[in-house]
């Protein structure tokens, strides 16, 4: 008696995209339940199997479902808001303060159930997302049918989800503890990138993922300036400064990877990290093409993601399987790299491998989850069809065939689009609710446009700085003493610096603006002559909080940016509706007090001359470590010889401005 399956199909070219390529001109698959059963010509099968259902695909194409190995799904909602933006511009200026805005969990709901629906029409089988809330991104999946590995994103700076890190991490762990053991979820751990994460982030994160076993998806090299900043941060590359975190002793995903160089290729390599290769988006930003050649030959697994729609502008796997295989020959301007069937294996086996789910899909072979799809290569722009090349078949899918011709998609043995209908999703009832979100974004981005915030992105090069600053001042009379206690006190100093600094604070109409100061800093040496000069752009937020009894930590936003321009310039650009400049000179020490560092100041103001304020000052992204420094600025304070009661928190911008009135 024949064992008796759910499903056969027949009389299809399979593709199996397994390590062997095997290929059957005459195929068939064998599905019971979730699984394939067996994989070989549609004669022998016919003959092993009894079928409850039989499926004639009268020729059509069985191969793997496609693999997006990095996205962000909810940002559908986000299609086209900002394009022809440098990525610096595009993502500060536009994304993140959108994100802040808009970003709930019905947002993400309805932008990932669309993206979903894009998905399977395209043939995507099974996708790596980064997003927040990414509870709802499973759930919505979940509820489509498709395969997912669902990452929270985790940043140093306050984000839609979470007013800290320890929040989104918290989340994280939510995240995982729900989805683990899913059929189709997968949950992971998403610190954003080197640049918008601290150590402490990337040590949790890893523990995190190590510890539960879960992915660790996380932006890497993705332009020259990150690469730049990591180099004059901590003296080495982002993949080397990862490592030396130890982040890659998790199941790494790393997305984009555009700048790295052969010993970093090494490095990934050794410790099995998957690369996300987006082609288009990386084109779109003008953040480069990535070395994809150069790392298929160190061994890397290497797949093909489209990132968000709103820096590609479509989540289309075919345009990105084309794409990545033209551009590694014209970028090396060799024909024979990266052929059609590689292109085919990094969107498909390769993509499974580089974001740890090989063991579930990506190629056919029995014991496998069913995850499939059909394409019809008999159309228009895939005719006439030749046969003198065993090849010729991948060629057609990568050069010729369109997302279009994806007629059927199954994932875990379940039909998800039949005939080019979805059979799981209803998205014309969703589509106006997408419009209307739209027109709010608009009417925010269009306000925004007139706002200090903008302007300073535009410009270029602002980075967000830490969110909780500890900071209390004292005026002295005697500053030789407070140096003396500082220099005889028990405290490590671990250097110390002179400026001569010259502020000029911007104010504007809106006091909600804050200050954005033009400041030119003199370095000066033992012999007091000028040996550097710096000069920079901060914003500075309004304060939004203070902690009593200490009084001395603020929550406030800042963002820097370096000055390449000229005062006039600025003063032009920003047209503040008013002016304050100060000019102080300030002897500065880095410090060690029990183990955490503080800023130690002693400013003298000469213009206006207000006399010398000794400033204790410390900085950080956590709510936690921000009230441990501020408990501790009242000893620092003490040990200095100076009375605590007599402090202030305010910003010298403020102080002169009480002086003068």
């Amino acid at each position: 008696m024949k064992p008796k399956i759910d499903l056969l199909l027949t009389n299809a070219i399979v593709l199996t995209m397994d390590e062997a390529f095997r290929k059957y001109d005459h195929g068939g698959l064998a599905i019971q339940g979730d699984q394939i059963y067996a994989v070989g010509s549609s004669e022998k099968l016919r003959e092993e199997f009894e079928a409850d259902s039989v499926v004639d695909c009268q020729g059509k194409v069985v191969m793997p479902g496609l693999i997006n190995t990095h996205t962000h799904l909810a940002m559908n909602l986000l299609r086209g808001l900002a394009d022809d933006l440098r990525l610096d511009v595009w993502l500060l200026g536009y994304i993140m303060p959108v994100e802040r805005e808009f970003v709930s969990p019905e947002f993400v709901r309805l932008g990932t159930t669309l993206a979903c629906a894009e998905l399977i029409r395209s043939g995507v089988t099974a996708f790596a997302d980064m997003y927040y809330f990414e509870d709802q991104v499973a759930q919505s999946a979940a509820d489509a049918g498709l395969r997912g590995v669902c990452s929270q994103t985790i940043l140093k700076f306050k984000g839609p989800d979470a007013s800290t890190y320890e929040e989104a991490l918290d989340s994280a762990e939510t995240l995982i503890k729900k989805w683990k053991g899913h059929p189709l979820i997968t949950p992971a751990v998403a610190p954003h990138a080197a640049y918008t994460s601290t150590e402490d982030i990337l040590a949790s994160s890893r523990e995190l993922a190590v510890s539960s076993d879960v992915p660790l998806h996380i932006h890497i090299a993705e332009t020259s300036n990150e690469v730049e900043e990591c180099i004059e941060n901590y003296e080495m590359r982002v993949v080397h400064y990862l490592e030396k975190q130890g982040l890659f002793s998790a199941k790494t995903i790393a997305a984009h990877c555009v700048h790295i160089d052969e010993s970093e290729m090494h490095t990934l390599n050794h410790h099995n990290v998957g690369i996300a290769h987006n082609p288009t988006s990386n084109l779109k930003l003008g953040s480069g093409i990535a070395p994809v050649p150069a790392m298929l030959n160190a061994g890397l697994n290497v797949g093909i993601g489209t990132d968000g729609v709103s820096s590609n502008n479509d989540l289309d796997m075919f345009e990105e399987m084309r794409l990545a295989a033209l551009l590694a020959k014209g970028n090396t301007g060799d024909p024979t790299l990266l052929p059609a069937k590689t292109a085919l294996a990094m969107a498909t086996r390769r993509g499974a491998e580089a974001i740890h789910i090989a063991h579930q899909t990506g190629s056919l072979s029995a014991g496998k989850k069913a995850d499939l799809i059909m394409v019809d290569i008999s159309t228009l722009h895939n005719s006439p069809r030749f046969h003198n090349d065993p090849d010729g078949v991948y060629a057609q899918l990568v050069y010729a065939a369109k997302s279009t011709d994806v007629q059927d998609v199954m994932v875990n043995g379940k039909w998800l689009m039949r005939s080019r209908e979805l059979l799981t999703l209803d998205v014309e009832e969703l589509l106006p609710k997408a419009q209307k979100i739209a027109g709010k974004i608009d009417r925010f981005v269009s306000k925004r446009e007139q706002s200090v915030y903008s302007k300073l992105i535009a410009v270029g090069g602002a980075v967000e700085q830490e969110s909780y600053e500890v900071q209390a001042k004292v005026k002295v009379e005697d500053p030789q003493a407070v140096i003396k206690a500082l220099k005889s006190s028990d405290l490590e100093i671990i250097y110390d610096r002179h400026y001569h600094e010259y502020d000029t604070y911007f104010e504007f109409e809106d006091s909600e603006e804050g200050w954005l100061r033009y400041r030119e800093d003199e370095f000066i040496n033992d012999r007091g002559e000028v040996y550097d000069i710096r000069y920079r752009l901060t914003l500075i937020g309004p304060e939004r909080e203070r902690k009593f009894p200490q009084e001395v930590l603020l929550s406030r936003s800042r963002f820097i940016a370096p000055a390449s321009h000229s005062l006039r310039f600025y003063r032009e650009y920003f047209q503040p509706t008013g002016e304050t400049f100060i000019e102080k000179d300030r002897l500065r020490w880095k410090v060690s007090y029990h183990g955490i560092d503080f800023y130690i100041n002693v400013d003298r103001l000469d213009d206006p001359d207000l006399g010398t304020f000794l400033e204790v000052k410390s900085r950080t992204w956590s709510l936690e470590d921000a009230e441990k420094k501020s408990e501790m600025a009242d000893d620092l304070l003490n040990i200095l010889g100076v009375s605590p009661q007599e402090r202030r928190t305010d910003d010298y911008v403020l102080i002169v401005e009480s002086e003068s009135a």
